[in-house]
């Protein structure tokens, strides 16, 4: 910050030097050049032609530098074919002025014609009454008191702005360690949640970093829901593999004759209990990394092939929009599809009605109706249900971890799932609730 804003106040006052250098140098030459032009017209005011065909003054110039020699301030007026009519100051010297060109109006111009004294030149040809000849009138200064007015100028303007600089460079410096000293209460406030082991940032601190606090509480009590959520899997992992264990420990312990097939089965339990952890650890990993998004058709379509292949007596409809995007991964919506219309074909009667934005459309959410035409579940099962390993119809192959799995996944991401009744096919109505993402 210090280093931006000491090139930027290190431009601006470059440049503002710079402008005001020009513009100030140009006022003081321009007054300069006045002077001359005053003394140039009463020069011309004062000159007529003699008898003799000679200019002269009918009247002395002002200042009395012209009868001083080598004053510093010089006229001169010269013609082709007449002899120069210089100021006394020149004495032996004589103003060159180049031949050959006619200046109707005064023309300015700097000289080094006088050695160790450089000249600010006028001149303009006039011819007089009474002649026609081409009179070039010429009055000179010497630079040495316009370059020190300038050199004077220059030196003020070079120490104002470097003090000005360092006092700008010096306000900056005070106002970012003013602006960014609230910064060192939140390293504190940090230092002390990490060495006394708080769980969040409750000290009093001033309102500027208030929302960077805000943020940093909302991020812990996040790690700390993700550490929960880590602990509660961990448990729940290890009390629903502790049954089956315990089962193969004893068949093995007694040397029971059905030993393999208890291996079996209850590997497959333990197998089922894992796939239904870690596709709770998943959601949550992804839900973490940052705003996860999937197009629900093409899921929706994915799925009903591979399910069509499955149940290929089922009828299944899909309608509502096509362009509805929702704030969930795309593995995990198809598996929560997989899981809803799996069990519409297997426990309906052969037909499945999906619709995507059903019932009132709402900007937040994307609400996903999965219905059948089965048995449908009695209200006082619809929640039991969604507990791992419920079931209902214990005539056909399952799990009993379908809806569990469905319900986790749901809920890490911030939607819901509930079960009605189906007015038009009469059998089970999934409501499926998902974080909308507009556009």
């Amino acid at each position: 910050m210090m280093l931006i804003a000491a090139g930027w106040i290190s431009f601006l006052l470059l440049a503002g030097g710079l402008a005001l250098d020009h513009t100030v140098t140009g006022i003081v030459t321009r007054n300069f050049d006045e002077q001359l032009g005053y003394m140039l017209t009463g020069m011309i005011g004062s000159a007529e032609i003699g008898p003799d065909g000679e200019v002269f003054f009918i009247r002395p110039l002002g200042d009395q530098r012209f009868l001083e020699p080598n004053s510093g301030l010089y006229w001169q007026i010269r013609a082709t074919g007449h002899e120069d009519f210089p100021s006394r100051s020149l004495w032996d010297r004589s103003l060159a002025v180049p031949a050959g060109h006619f200046d109707a109006q005064p023309h300015v111009y700097d000289s080094d014609q006088f050695a160790g004294e450089p000249l600010r030149v006028l001149e303009r040809s006039i011819i007089l009454p009474g002649s026609n000849t081409q009179w070039m009138f010429t009055v000179a200064a010497s630079r040495k008191d316009l370059n020190e007015q300038i050199k004077m100028i220059r030196s003020i303007l070079v120490y104002s702005f470097v003090a000005l600089g360092f006092g700008l460079l010096l306000m900056a410096g005070m106002q970012t360690w003013y602006g960014l000293f609230p910064l060192r209460h939140v390293r504190r406030a940090i230092q002390k949640l990490r060495t006394t082991g708080a769980a969040r940032v409750n000290d009093p601190l001033p309102r500027e970093v208030e929302p960077l606090v805000n943020e940093l509480n909302a991020l812990l009590a996040h790690t700390e829901r993700q550490a929960e959520e880590a602990r509660t899997h961990a448990g729940n992992l290890a009390h629903a593999l502790k049954t089956p264990l315990t089962v193969v420990m004893n068949a093995a312990t007694a040397k029971a004759p059905d030993l393999a097939d208890t291996v079996i089965r209850e590997a497959a339990v333990m197998r089922r209990q894992v796939d239904h952890h870690l596709a709770r650890a998943r959601a949550v990993g992804r839900r973490a990394v940052g705003m996860s998004r999937a197009e629900v058709w093409p899921s929706l379509e994915a799925v009903l092939r591979a399910v069509e292949r499955l149940y290929d007596q089922a009828r299944f409809d899909l309608d509502g929009p096509r362009d509805v995007t929702v704030a969930i991964e795309k593995q995990d919506l198809e598996e929560i599809l997989g899981n809803l219309i799996e069990n519409a074909a297997k426990y309906g009667g052969g037909s499945v009605f999906v619709t995507v934005d059903a019932g009132e459309r709402d900007s937040r959410f994307c609400e996903i109706w999965i219905e059948d035409d089965g048995l449908g579940i009695p209200e006082a099962e619809r929640i039991r249900i969604f507990d791992r390993g419920a079931r209902l119809d214990t005539g056909k192959p399952g799990t009993g971890l379908g809806l569990a799995i469905v319900r986790d996944v749901v809920e890490i991401y911030g939607g819901t799932v509930q079960l009605e009744e189906s007015d038009d096919l009469g059998g089970l109505l999934v409501k499926l609730r998902l974080p909308r993402i507009a556009g």
